[in-house]
């Protein structure tokens, strides 16, 4: 990053994961964390670079903005599956509102005690689950359902796309009587949201 695009960049909002410079070049203030070398921004928040003191720091925009750190509970939307694993959309940390996107992925292992076949199993796109945050690896951060008040909240039939009923071990369509599986939260459609 060159002086010019860094002085652009002095001011203006950045988000977590934001890139803001180089070691080379600034000392890594307040609100930043390094890696591999790039200053990132750690928070919500005006960019501040101080060119004579070659130091570059995040002033945070909003009190108590929440990003998902391990051991937290999210809510999120799953938006796409494959076989062993689910990429979900995280729009909630606890009762919070998040005011940036994060996405989540979910891995087969990580789903519940006993062995799944497959990810069709446990979820499908457009599912609403509630997960834990078990690690964050490369801005990514990796989801557990393996507790009893983890799993599907709200769940959509993929044939009609009405809300599922569980009934017992079961998911079942009102509207077309489909039968399908999820791995549900003992709350199952309970007002999760």
């Amino acid at each position: 990053m060159n002086h010019e695009s860094s002085e652009q960049k002095s001011g203006y909002l950045v988000l977590p994961g934001e890139r803001l410079g180089v070691i080379e070049e600034f000392i890594p203030d307040s609100g930043t964390y390094v890696k591999d070398g790039i200053i990132y921004s750690e928070i919500v928040g005006r960019a501040m670079l101080d060119l004579s003191n070659k130091r570059v720091s995040v002033n945070r925009l909003v009190r108590g903005v929440s990003v998902p750190k391990v051991t937290t509970t999210v809510l999120g939307q799953v938006s796409s599956t494959q076989s062993d694993n689910a990429l979900v959309r995280i729009f909630k940390i606890g009762e919070k509102k998040l005011s940036g996107v994060f996405t989540g992925i979910l891995h087969i292992s990580d789903v519940q005690d006993r062995y799944v076949d497959s990810m069709n199993e446990v979820c499908k796109s457009g599912d609403i689950i509630r997960a834990k945050v078990v690690s964050e690896k490369n801005q990514i951060y990796h989801l557990s359902t393996i507790d009893k008040n983890l799993g599907v909240v709200y769940a959509f039939c993929s044939q009609c796309g009405y809300l599922l009923a569980s009934r017992r071990h079961e998911m079942r369509c009102p509207r077309c009587r489909r039968i399908e599986k999820r791995k549900i939260a003992w709350d199952y459609g309970i007002g999760a949201m």
